[in-house]
């Protein structure tokens, strides 16, 4: 079909107003399970401690009618520790931006502050669920908390040439192998003896997707639509509980870890805070800063399978 003559068109407009959406779309992974499900406290030292202790063994005998008490030992504490490190994003705007009118922004410091609180989230669930080791530091030297794996010692599966070494030092990593349900249970056994009730399986995603192919699945049953195919297990039942299987985007996708909720925490000498800084020529910063570290409250109540394949 023709156009219409001389009918002014888009191509020789030269005033049109541009048409910029006020929607921003942002896909990065924002998600932070491991932060996100235990605990938090707060801590007055930049070295805290805590205390664990276990009960004496169990015994079924019995006394003797009239028995003379023989006095047992008495079961002490131990003292655990671990570091507060500091983690920190900045923004810098200039005085023209921040005057003017961006779209899908009432302010491009607010904005450019809310990107960065996003980022420090995902670098505190990086620390604090993978395996740095602890760091006292010195005036050179950043503070590192013990993260997640660094304290692992009870239960666990590694691979050939892999260590633990627990109280806050990094572990040794050992040949890979690839994930099955045998590893996944033995070390759920290892949990339940040592009095472990794990209620949480945090992985990256290729063995997020292992675990959905898992031989126990094929004998499941479920109501589905019929245009619906279901390949995915949220929820694993053991023969010691429930986990729930959460991917995540910032614990080792090699690590497999067995997390109680309840015997962890997130320990904050100073917590989320925006400082201003001293404002240079005509522009503003502002830093986002935290200061934290990880209380593993009795390690013997999680696990690891660790060394996995990655691909």
């Amino acid at each position: 079909m023709a156009k219409v003559t001389n009918a002014f068109d888009t191509y020789s407009a030269t005033s049109d107003r541009e048409q910029l959406s006020d929607v921003i779309y942002n896909i990065s992974p924002q998600a932070t399970p491991f932060m996100s499900a235990i605990g938090k406290n707060s801590i007055k030292n930049v070295v805290f401690d805590w205390q664990t202790e276990t009960l004496p063994t169990a015994s079924g005998s019995g006394q003797l009618e009239g028995f003379e008490l023989s006095r047992a030992a008495s079961t002490g504490t131990t003292r655990v520790s671990n570091v507060a490190q500091i983690s920190s994003r900045d923004a810098t705007v200039t005085g023209s931006q921040q005057a003017s009118d961006p779209a899908g922004k009432k302010s491009e410091m607010a904005h450019q502050l809310a990107i960065m609180a996003k980022a420090l989230k995902r670098d505190m669930e990086t620390a604090l669920c993978q395996k740095g080791a602890k760091t006292t530091g010195n005036a050179t030297t950043a503070r590192v908390t013990g993260g997640f794996e660094s304290w692992i010692t009870s239960n666990v599966s590694r691979g050939t040439n892999g260590a633990g070494n627990g109280g806050g030092a990094a572990p040794t990593d050992g040949t890979q192998r690839a994930l099955t349900e045998t590893l996944l249970k033995a070390v759920l056994q290892d949990c339940f003896s040592n009095g472990g009730e794990p209620s949480m399986a945090i992985c990256g995603p290729v063995n997020k997707q292992v675990i959905s192919g898992f031989t126990g699945r094929s004998s499941a049953r479920q109501m589905v639509d019929a245009n619906t195919v279901e390949a995915s297990v949220s929820i694993y039942a053991s023969d010691f509980g429930e986990l729930k299987i959460v991917p995540s985007n910032f614990s080792r996708e090699r690590s497999l870890l067995l997390v109680d909720p309840d015997y962890a925490k997130v320990s904050y000498l100073r917590d989320f805070k925006t400082v201003d800084i001293s404002t240079v020529g005509d522009a503003e910063t502002k830093m986002i800063l935290c200061e934290y570290g990880l209380e593993m409250s009795n390690e013997a109540a999680h696990g690891i399978v660790a060394d996995l394949t990655t691909s």
